[in-house]
């Protein structure tokens, strides 16, 4: 998978619904192409199938944590649209302070969640980061 297949995948987990027209005019591409690379993706079994999720089905990722970046100038933009490209980044924060950049990251398993990682620390412009895991959250 290349960084289309990944920006594809990130638009489509917002919304598998969307039209074709509607990922090809997000992604600067042809209908066709989206097309083709969701076939591509679906033909190697990277995606496995569109479904319903109801409000009451939906479970976190049982791995996910917080990547905090320092970024290299004015760089920041550019780092931002490439992390919301990536399947397991579920947002990015703009932030003050120490870090530039607070990333949400959900992932199958840990072994998974370290490529990510790796994947985050080789960006053009990170110059710095700190990770925690998630263990629990409270709501209320």
């Amino acid at each position: 998978m290349d960084d289309l297949d990944h920006r594809l995948i990130a638009l489509l987990r917002k919304n598998a619904r969307a039209s074709l027209s509607e990922l090809a005019a997000h992604l600067g591409i042809t209908r066709a192409t989206v097309r083709n690379r969701m076939a591509q993706l679906e033909a190697s079994g990277e995606v496995r199938g569109y479904q319903v999720a109801l409000k009451g089905d939906i479970s976190p990722d049982p791995v996910r944590g917080l990547m905090m970046l320092s970024i290299e100038g004015r760089g920041t933009e550019r780092v931002t649209r490439q992390l919301t490209g990536m399947s397991d980044v579920r947002a990015v924060h703009s932030t003050n302070g120490r870090w530039d950049l607070i990333v949400e990251i959900g992932t199958e398993t840990l072994e998974t969640l370290d490529g990510v990682l790796a994947r985050i620390r080789k960006l053009d412009g990170v110059m710095n980061s700190e990770t925690s895991l998630l263990l629990a959250t409270r709501v209320g």
